[in-house]
């Protein structure tokens, strides 16, 4: 499995930077139109906490740019809208605003994360429209494949939906990134296995894990994080109510490695874990050590990644 810097270098030439954006799009696991009251682990922020604010798209760009470019000599990016759920909207505004994310010249991809249950037709078309001037990335939101731990943690659909959604937007010829996070309550460590052999068996149907699989990079794979207690969560009012157990360092670096193991190698890590904001983060506290997590987790995956 490569991981997602080193599979940009090779498609690109050199280092591309995530301009972190807003569309403006809320959720309807929020909105009230699913009636949960939202995700329990998600942040008021959206799980885009480092997202731009949402003003005029040229004036987010512009910052964001400006950001990476007083540390780097940065010249390619993606634009990439995380936070909230990017498909779920007026079909003709989010295609304004996209079209206008990837006229920049310096943008070489869109990104967009959602929901597997706000993929309408009209919105997947806009997808195959815009995925034909540049890629387009789907990140899914899974998390988990048991129904129990769905419904505990209010994510608001059923795995079919997920499944339906995966199968139309590979069709589409779109790039799909899957969501999941590790540490869920009630999930051992056999079921979050069970998420990542799922997912390996899915994305087998598409050819990957073909011995002679071959052509232009791809970039469909996972997203891998330890889930975190975040101040002003759902999550957060259950674990300081009463604690479940949360994996150390150690233990989460061997179930992702376990992990990367079961994918196919031709997929795409692209991430092994989340740093959500210190300002917020309740436990697991290594979480807020960036530094010494990555070159931990480095140094133990090195022989798989």
């Amino acid at each position: 499995m490569k991981r997602l810097s080193q599979a940009l270098k090779d498609a690109y030439g050199e280092k591309v930077y995530r301009l972190s954006l807003s569309s403006g799009c809320t959720c309807p696991n929020r909105d009230g139109t699913l009636g949960t009251g939202g995700c329990t682990f998600c942040s008021e922020g959206g799980s885009g906490e480092f997202a731009a604010e949402p003003v005029p798209l040229k004036e987010q760009l512009e910052q964001a740019k400006a950001r990476i470019q007083a540390k780097t000599n940065a010249e390619k990016f993606i634009a990439y809208f995380q936070s909230f759920t990017n498909t779920y909207g007026d079909p003709v505004r989010l295609r304004k605003l996209y079209i206008e994310a990837i006229s920049q010249e310096e943008v070489v991809i869109l990104s967009l994360g959602t929901r597997p249950d706000c993929l309408p037709e009209e919105i997947l078309q806009m997808l195959q429209e815009l995925n034909e001037i540049k890629p387009v990335w789907v990140e899914l939101g899974l998390q988990t494949i048991h129904e129990r731990t769905a419904e505990r943690i209010r994510r608001g659909y059923p795995l079919r939906v997920f499944e339906e959604s995966f199968r139309k937007l590979k069709e589409a010829g779109l790039t799909v990134i899957v969501h999941v996070i590790f540490g869920l309550p009630g999930e051992t460590k056999e079921d979050m296995l069970a998420t990542v052999k799922y997912l390996a068996g899915l994305f087998d149907e598409y050819g990957y894990g073909k011995a002679d699989s071959a052509g232009p990079q791809c970039f469909d794979g996972v997203k891998l994080q330890m889930l975190q207690i975040l101040k002003g969560t759902k999550m957060a009012e259950e674990y300081l109510r009463e604690p479940f157990l949360l994996f150390s360092l150690e233990e989460y670096t061997e179930l992702v490695k376990e992990s990367v193991r079961l994918l196919p190698a031709d997929l795409v890590l692209h991430r092994m874990t989340g740093d959500g904001p210190k300002r917020l983060l309740i436990a697991p506290l290594w979480c807020a050590d960036k530094k010494r997590t990555l070159n931990y987790m480095n140094r133990v995956l090195a022989d798989v990644l």
